[in-house]
């Protein structure tokens, strides 16, 4: 198995993915489609998270390559209009939805980020791939009244929809401040594996393996 580097082409409607890991002839295909926190966003490709998830695969002989569709700064719409391009073109069998944090930093209604997850949900079910979502929280300062349904609201879908779920993609790294960038959002390259441990007990039940 070896890696192949595909480089972002940030701003067209069809980004190619940052990197596939894994032999082409590998039977599955895992999608991770998400913002600046799935992107390696302020260090090395090869310390997110992401690379970490496919080393693992690789190392475990999962039958999969992986696909980083992430982008730093998506939001929902945006991903919801680059998501037919990507099925169609790699027609993966499980993607790990990771994105919405921008729509909360940004303030934007919830009810467009409900819409936007699901009709991205729809359409990965649509081609027969299984989605796990992932969920995010945004920092106090917003106030409850934002911050709190925000967050619900991934629950929420995810119960309304039967989708596993990841309640919170960075559970215990902000509360040390020594695991976490200067802009307080992003974690460090240190806090990568601890991420990759939030998502995997949740995303091993839903790989195949031949």
């Amino acid at each position: 198995m070896k890696s192949i580097l595909i480089r972002l082409l940030a701003g067209l409607i069809f980004s190619q993915p940052s990197y596939l890991l894994g032999a082409e002839t590998e039977p599955y295909t895992l999608l991770v489609f998400g913002d600046s926190l799935s992107a390696s966003y302020g260090m090395n490709e090869e310390d997110g998270w992401v690379t970490l998830l496919a080393e693992r695969m690789q190392t475990e002989n999962w039958p999969y390559q992986v696909i980083n569709g992430s982008i730093s700064g998506e939001t929902t719409t945006g991903g919801l209009s680059r998501l037919p391009a990507i099925l169609d073109a790699y027609e993966p069998d499980l993607v790990i939805l990771e994105l919405g944090g921008n729509d909360g930093l940004r303030g934007l209604p919830l009810d467009t980020l409900q819409q936007n997850l699901i009709r991205m949900i729809d359409l990965v079910e649509t081609t027969g791939g299984k989605v796990l979502l992932t969920g995010i929280q945004i920092p106090p300062n917003y106030g409850p009244r934002y911050t709190v349904p925000f967050y619900q609201l991934y629950k929420e879908i995810s119960e309304e929809q039967g989708l596993p779920l990841v309640p919170f993609l960075i559970e215990g790294i902000p509360q040390q401040a020594e695991l976490m960038q200067n802009d307080g959002i992003h974690p460090k390259a240190e806090a990568q594996h601890m991420i990759l441990d939030n998502v995997w007990p949740f995303l091993e039940p839903m790989l195949i393996y031949d």
